[in-house]
């Protein structure tokens, strides 16, 4: 191995791409007509010559497009890397893949802190409020740039798996299968309490100045404590017991007064304070309300109904035991919605001490039924309905 191979090892050093779509604009869920659209994507693998082996990985809220590989000088990889690469999960010596940052976003997809050209400056709350559909109908237009008729699947965890489901929906032809993970079809009243606490968290900020914050400190304290809140629901009780205790941070003694004593007070508020300086507070804002209004069974009489036209896709539905913020009952009302429909669905719930975030951290259970479901896609002669 070379030097730049030790020091990047899989996929080695990867690139952003970005391109401008819809030019003239795009329809939103909102009535209102939005663009042009900038869209930072990453592709990993090649494309074969059937077109047949593409593969779209969905982020969650916080993520981006770097979803794998290594950017120049950084001390860690994307943010699936361990599912991504030659000879993992998502082997890129076999499959396409290909990783887009929403709109909306903050890792270069147009959003709230885009520059509006009309005006010269940061859209602010004069971005349009977007939905999940919006950002899967964005995804389409990048594949359509690419080349990319059909998805062998598409897959996320979290909002993600909230993308990924939405895509099933939307086009259900141009998706052979679907790997949804740690998420829901809508989000409970507890699930938009949570999302609620982080946009009021920024916005009591002073600093959040009604959105306008560009160019000055923005909601630093409002948005770091959003980042905490929701850090808590992604772990578990059982897994922070494990990891902190009751451990004191740097005295054997309780101080009696309000400094960071604990273990995980110091791990929260390093949470807090790392996230303000790469994530924007606006993106938080309209991320969140786009999964608050996110339900697969609007527009249906039910969910069973959204699904009668994904017959023709195959699902993978992984949950795991100690996630409290999706909790698994929530994939298994999609499978069996998915079955109801007259649909295949694989429900698989892995136990798991990782809480939310075992979707990014206890990947060597979930790559062998990955790689176990990807094998029987790729294998199986899937009819395609006419239309």
């Amino acid at each position: 191995m070379n030097e730049i191979s030790d020091r990047y090892p899989g996929l080695g050093l990867t690139q952003t791409q970005h391109v401008r779509l819809c030019p003239e604009g795009m329809p939103l869920d909102t009535q209102v007509t939005f663009g042009p659209i900038d869209v930072a994507y990453e592709t990993y693998g090649r494309l074969n010559d059937n077109k047949d082996n593409a593969i779209l990985v969905c982020h969650a809220l916080s993520g981006g497009a770097h979803a794998a590989g290594w950017m120049e000088g950084a001390s860690q990889p994307g943010w699936w890397d361990n599912m991504i690469g030659p000879g993992k999960a998502f082997d890129t010596d076999k499959y396409f893949v290909i990783c887009a940052n929403v709109l909306g976003g903050c890792y270069g997809t147009t959003g709230p802190a885009s520059i509006d050209p009309e005006t010269g400056k940061p859209y602010g709350l004069r971005f349009p409020v977007v939905t999940v559909s919006d950002m899967v109908n964005v995804q389409a237009r990048l594949l359509d740039h690419l080349g990319v008729e059909e998805l062998l699947t598409v897959t996320g965890g979290s909002m993600g798996g909230m993308l990924a489901l939405q895509w099933a929906v939307s086009y259900p032809k141009r998706v052979r299968s679907v790997i949804a993970i740690a998420t829901t079809y809508r989000h409970s009243p507890q699930q938009i309490a949570f999302n609620e606490l982080t946009r009021q968290s920024i916005m009591a900020d002073p600093g959040w100045n009604n959105g306008d914050y560009y160019g000055g400190e923005g909601p630093r304290l409002g948005l770091a404590v959003a980042r905490m809140t929701g850090h808590i629901t992604y772990l578990s009780d059982k897994g922070m017991e494990l990891k902190f205790g009751r451990r004191l941070r740097a005295r054997e003694k309780y101080g009696f007064d309000f400094s960071k004593e604990f273990e995980v007070e110091t791990y929260l508020q390093h949470q807090g304070k790392s996230f303000v300086n790469r994530f924007d507070a606006n993106s938080m804002l309209y991320l969140t309300k786009a999964l608050d209004y996110f339900d697969l069974s609007d527009n249906h009489q039910d969910l069973t109904e959204a699904f009668k036209g994904c017959q023709d896709s195959l699902f993978l539905l992984v949950a795991f035991s100690s996630d409290w913020l999706y909790p698994a009952q929530q994939l298994k009302d999609i499978a069996r919605a998915v079955r109801r429909a007259g649909g295949d669905a694989t429900y698989y719930e892995i136990n798991s001490d990782y809480g939310h975030d075992a979707f990014l951290l206890d990947y060597e259970k979930q790559a062998p039924l990955v790689q176990s479901f990807l094998h029987r896609v790729a294998t199986t002669e899937i009819p395609r309905q006419p239309g």
